[in-house]
């Protein structure tokens, strides 16, 4: 176990590898220094710095947040007796080149140490009235070829040290404005700053800039909303401690900083608050009760400091003569003295090493829990990505071919249902081919009505049609045929899509046969996923022509010898049994007077001189009304059949024709006059196929036999659709099946290898995807960072 003193540079160590990692999944303990603008917050850590070095000036001036570690390093470290002697060996290399320079030579720098020197204006006189740069530079900074042990460094320029804090402060200004622009814009990319000196406490602070509310000069107009969502990604975190910096010269509640605080840390367990300005309070009020708790409690106190003032600053009072002045002003002054142990810069940069410390032990070890969880991730994660480096020439075709066969097989055991990271939530594979067959195409035959298409009208004319210029005796077999046929066709187009849902789905499975290993290399896995699917279309187009050739053979032959195809003498008989139970029941039924029929039970005793029963003319005339109304209902709405036939568009309406060609009956001519007026305005240019149609009602003229025939062939059409249909539902699926799917599986490997496996197509083939390869790489950055983390870690635990 390393000593609390190492638990600070420890985590700063830790800070500069993720840092120059890219790396922020960590959340290391760190102190976050918020307040409103000009609150004091540059003045509080150039104290604790003991130097100026951070840029002042009007509006927002920290425009991006500023990481700073301070380094305690004793006066006999070995980084300053190295410096120091670097910097003896320099002072003696200058000494034996002064005889080889010329006299222009002086003005040029001796010591790439001090190359940020600016010459003032005594050190120029002096050059112009004889002297050197050298003697000047030596005035100036008794130092600089002295002894060295305060500087700074950037982890954006690593290995260069600053020993001029001005410097530093010109770095962090043009640092600022290379990320952050010009425009008084900010930016979440933080800068990275060491300190290393004999006169600080090890810390580690974040100062973020300023809280401000009104936009000012060239400030962006969101820019209260873009510092405030700037300060709590920092703060937020449960590892920050919240060090909220207000002035004294204001009231408490209008304090943005404890506002903030208070918002991620509501109870204040992690916020330690700094009273700034207590000298410039109204005379007579203090600030005792803030400092002491009372009028706002927090877990880690109030500490007061007084900041250098600016006319301080422009005098160039030293941050020593300053932390002499706060401590006599709080030893002095009769309300703090009583508390004078516990305010002061000094104080308070020993609180927050303390509170800094205690924070960091008790996080370290769920930081290397999270190290080892992170680490095991990451490896994880970079065997997904397959070995390094190129695939040696003898291990080529052994890889492709091995590639190809789990292919293959992922894209078989998908179809069988065998597959063993098969899907639970939805179906795939040979499921989704089950259920195109069994419901979708299923469904699809069993909503096609077989007469739908069909009219009374439609199965008379057809009749008709088929007996020639001759009545008919029986029902003629043509009108079957004539009829029957043309719904049969009807069944083409769900099987062809049934055909097309499956290819569908095959290519599905096709795209999803992929595997993390050919992930790896994309032209292969593109390659092969083009071959099997210019596979399938091969097959798609001999499938298709199949089924449609199962249609075009139902359609060829209609054999009414199936067993299941009922009779027509049976279907005759089923319709006049119920033809003659309808004449039946409307003959036992009692009909009024007045030709209403009365429920059964209704009737009232006729009176003596009437008669009780009905008579022959009133049974009559209810049994047409009921065959009338029957043939009304068999009446459809659809197309009709012969629009179909003729290739002809439906008409409402029907065109009047003189001669009344669709009429049973020819109307009277009584003479030859009449003939001839009836020929004179018929005119033969508009007879066509659509105009020989019955123009009277059909359904409400059709004669007794007519009907008979007509509901025949219907029954007829509906019981061979059905056989036809039937058939259809079993023979599609299996030629899909056994031209398709089966062709395919059984096909695919030795299709992969011929069309693939050629030694000419290996180099193309494996090359490896570039962003994978990209991602190897960060992958490999990332687990060295976090190793070497851990193994920080485990330094001290």
């Amino acid at each position: 176990m390393a000593s609390l003193e190492d638990l600070i540079p420890t985590v700063n160590k830790l800070q500069d590898v993720m840092y120059e990692s890219g790396i922020d999944t960590l959340d290391l303990p760190v102190l976050a220094v918020i307040g409103s603008q000009s609150s004091g917050k540059s003045s509080i850590l150039e104290t604790l710095v003991g130097k100026d070095f951070l840029p002042r000036g009007t509006g927002i001036v920290t425009r991006r947040p500023l990481v700073l570690q301070l380094n305690n390093i004793p006066v006999d470290s070995p980084l300053i007796n190295s410096n120091n002697a670097k910097s003896s060996s320099n002072s003696n290399n200058d000494d034996d080149r002064k005889t080889h320079r010329t006299e222009d030579s002086d003005t040029e720098s001796i010591d790439d140490e001090d190359e940020d020197y600016e010459m003032t204006l005594e050190d120029h006189l002096k050059i112009n009235n004889g002297g050197s740069k050298t003697n000047g530079i030596k005035n100036k900074n008794n130092n600089s070829k002295g002894k060295k042990d305060e500087w700074g460094e950037f982890l954006h320029k690593p290995g260069k040290r600053y020993y001029d804090f001005k410097a530093i402060k010109r770095e962090i200004e043009n640092e600022t404005e290379r990320i952050a622009g010009k425009n008084k814009g900010i930016s979440k990319i933080p800068i990275n700053l060491k300190i290393y000196s004999p006169h600080v406490l090890n810390l580690t602070l974040v100062d973020l800039p300023g809280i401000t509310k009104v936009p000012i000069g060239e400030q962006p107009p969101d820019i209260e909303k873009q510092i405030r969502n700037l300060i709590l990604d920092y703060i937020a975190t449960p590892n920050c401690i919240i060090l909220a910096v207000s002035p004294a010269n204001i009231d408490l509640v209008n304090s943005e900083s404890l506002k903030l605080a208070r918002e991620v840390d509501p109870i204040g367990k992690r916020t330690i608050g700094v009273i700034t300005k207590l000298d410039l309070m109204d005379s007579g009020t203090h600030a005792l009760d803030i400092l002491s708790g009372k009028l706002y409690p927090l877990k880690l106190g109030f500490v007061g400091v007084v900041n250098r003032s600016q006319q301080d600053i422009q005098l160039n009072k030293s941050v020593e003569e300053s932390l002499a002045n706060e401590e006599e002003y709080f030893s002095k002054h009769s309300v703090y003295r009583t508390i004078s142990n516990r305010c002061g810069t000094r104080y308070l940069a020993k609180t927050l090493n303390q509170i800094l410390v205690a924070h960091i032990r008790e996080k370290l070890p769920d930081i290397k829990a999270r190290l080892s969880t992170l680490v095991g991730q990451t490896e994880e994660e970079l065997a997904s990505y397959g070995d390094i480096g190129m695939i040696a020439n003898e291990n080529r075709a052994g890889l492709i071919l091995q590639l190809m066969n789990k292919f293959a097989s992922k894209f078989i055991s998908s179809i069988d249902g065998t597959y063993s990271d098969i899907g639970t939530k939805e179906l795939c594979g040979g499921a989704r081919i089950y259920y195109v067959f069994n419901n979708i195409f299923g469904n699809s035959l069993k909503s096609i009505s077989p007469t739908a298409n069909l009219t009374t009208h439609d199965i008379r004319t057809a009749i008709r049609n088929s007996t020639g210029p001759r009545p008919s005796l029986f029902v003629p077999e043509l009108a079957f045929d004539l009829l029957v046929k043309p719904q049969i066709k009807l069944l083409l187009d769900p099987s062809q899509r049934c055909v097309e849902l499956v290819y569908e789905e095959l290519v599905k499975i096709c795209h999803n046969s992929s595997t993390n290993e050919l992930a790896r290399y994309p032209k292969l896995q593109s390659m092969l996923v083009e071959v099997v699917s210019e596979l399938l279309k091969e097959r798609l187009i001999p499938t298709r022509s199949y089924v449609e050739s199962l249609i075009d053979i139902h359609r060829a032959y209609i054999n009414t010898n199936h067993p299941n195809f009922i009779s027509a003498a049976d279907a005759m008989s089923d319709i006049l049994n119920k033809k003659s139970k309808m004449k039946n029941l409307t003959k036992t039924q009692p009909i009024q007077e007045q030709g209403e029929i009365k429920p059964e039970g209704s009737m009232e005793k006729a009176p003596s001189s009437t008669t009780t029963s009905t008579t022959e003319n009133d049974v009559k005339s209810q049994i047409e009304y009921t065959e009338i109304l029957d043939g009304q209902d068999m009446k459809q709405s659809k197309e009709s059949f012969l629009n179909y036939f003729f290739g002809k568009d439906a008409k409402s309406q029907e065109p009047q024709n003189p001669l009344n060609f669709g009429s049973m009956e020819t109307p009277l001519i009584r003479n030859n006059n009449d003939l001839n007026i009836q020929f004179d305005s018929f005119n033969l240019n508009d007879f066509n196929n659509t105009d020989y149609l019955e123009t009277d009602n059909i359904s409400s003229n059709l004669t007794e036999k007519e009907e008979l025939e007509c509901e025949l062939i219907k029954r007829l059409i509906i019981s061979y659709f059905t056989i036809v249909r039937e058939m259809i539902q079993d023979q599609v699926p299996k030629a899909v099946m056994c031209l398709l799917v089966n062709y395919c599986k059984e096909t695919v490997q030795n299709t992969l290898v011929t069309k693939l496996y050629k030694e000419s197509m290996f180099d193309d083939l494996l090359v490896e995807d570039r962003i994978l390869s990209q991602n190897r790489d960060n992958c490999l950055n990332l687990l060295k960072t976090y190793k070497e983390a851990s193994n920080i870690i485990n330094e001290i635990l």
